[in-house]
């Protein structure tokens, strides 16, 4: 008998890039954190962890395109003093 443990849903880190770093990658991430629980729950196992690795690719992307942008501000923002 296999036992499958339910994949990360990487929502709380989704909404935490989706407020504070970059909005339309969060909310990818976020679509696909949803659809972790329920994949699982239904049994659909290999659809649940392609999802969760889906959420984790969108939110690392997010965080760090964020990121990326406030030090390009800060730079720029700094040159201009």
């Amino acid at each position: 008998m296999e036992t499958n443990t339910c994949p990360k849903t990487w929502m709380a880190e989704s909404i935490l890039v989706t407020i504070f770093c970059c909005l339309p990658f969060g909310i990818a991430g976020i679509v696909y954190a949803a659809k972790v629980s329920t994949l699982y729950a239904t049994g659909k196992y290999e659809e649940a962890e392609a999802a969760s690795k889906n959420a984790g690719k969108w939110t690392k992307i997010g965080f760090f395109v964020g990121i990326a942008v406030i030090i390009f501000y800060m730079l720029v923002y700094g040159a201009s003093f």
